[in-house]
């Protein structure tokens, strides 16, 4: 344990003028922190415009232009490289800290065990949440969802709306990784999933930790609130998460997914013709609703896997001949990772 309590930087990355609004709300919920951060960094992503309207509007907070390659791991790795704290949060660009946020992440670090932190992120529904709209894939819109435990736990990942390190954690790993990120608004990015795994394997006896009353609102609008959205987003993240094993491996990358489908879906199927029954009709909509979830969830990650085949083959077509240059080991392509491509 430690008796000198962490400085801690937070860092808001934001990319589009049509989330002006909601980034200046970002920034002036942690403004209102009753533990104040040492300081406040908006990394701004290939944006000239809304990087100086940010600066005009809030001058005394940090406002930089992402130096990386365009999308939010880079964004990331900007904050972490201009700030200072020992810990370093990063929120949403269209999420509001709630007061205490900043309290609650900061107190599991006196465990030097921990090695980040993150939070609840609590759905803003514009228009409201839709009937058809079940509560176990809350995380098509970046939110907590049903399945996550209430109470504070050691968790396989923190989620990038509301999620904090350790700088030293951060800056051994080597920060969030660019080809994993999300770029612009098509939804699909797995960095925080990777890096979280990366970090617990680089440092095997620290956990990350998830603290529910380290909350945040993070706003919905209208367009997410599609059953088009939602179709999509399931696709992108099966793609994501066959880009993720290719990177880390199936054990790890699908051990907390496993459980979410075994276990909490059907309960969530359950659960909705039980409402049924109760006189909720939107209840068989929210059953079916999981039921198609799953099959598109998995429809994109076999789609993602099956590129990473054909692309694995494509490499190793290309391959010189022995003798001319250097002779790679068997099976590893010379220039693709077989990731596959949004």
């Amino acid at each position: 344990m430690s008796d000198r309590a962490p400085t801690i930087s937070v860092v808001i990355c934001c990319y589009a003028d049509e989330r002006f609004d909601d980034t200046l709300a970002a920034v002036d919920s942690v403004r209102r922190q009753s533990s104040r951060p040492l300081e406040v960094a908006v990394v701004v992503d290939h944006n000239a415009g809304l990087l100086e309207r940010v600066r005009a509007a809030r001058p005394d907070v940090l406002t930089v232009p992402s130096t990386e390659p365009q999308g939010l791991s880079g964004a990331r790795n900007t904050g972490i490289a201009v700030t200072r704290g020992d810990i370093v949060a990063f929120l949403d660009d269209d999420a509001a800290a709630e007061p205490d946020w900043l309290e609650h992440i900061a107190a599991p670090y006196a465990d030097e065990n921990v090695a980040g932190v993150g939070g609840a992120i609590l759905a803003a529904w514009r228009q409201g949440r839709p009937p058809w709209f079940p509560e176990e894939f809350d995380w098509v819109v970046g939110c907590t969802y049903r399945g996550l435990p209430t109470q504070p736990a050691a968790l396989r990942n923190l989620i990038g709306a509301n999620m904090s390190f350790r700088r030293s954690v951060l800056e051994a790993a080597g920060g969030f990784a660019i080809e994993m990120g999300r770029t612009g608004s098509y939804p699909l990015g797995n960095d925080d999933t990777e890096f979280s795994i990366r970090a617990q394997r680089m440092f095997p006896g620290q956990v990350l930790y998830y603290e529910p009353r380290a909350r945040v609102q993070h706003t919905v609008p209208a367009a997410r609130s599609s059953w088009r959205y939602f179709r999509t987003r399931c696709f992108a993240e099966g793609l994501a998460k066959a880009s993720l094993t290719a990177v880390s491996g199936s054990a790890e990358s699908l051990s907390s997914e496993r459980a979410y489908v075994a276990r909490v879906l059907p309960r969530g199927v359950g659960r909705g013709l039980a409402d049924v029954l109760a006189g909720d009709a939107a209840g068989a909509k929210r059953s079916l609703a999981i039921v198609s979830g799953l099959l598109i969830t998995a429809a994109g990650y076999a789609t993602g896997r099956s590129r990473t085949v054909a692309g694995a083959a494509r490499s190793s077509r290309r391959l010189p001949a022995p003798g001319v240059g250097e002779t790679p080991e068997p099976g590893v392509p010379e220039q693709e990772d077989g990731r596959p491509s949004p």
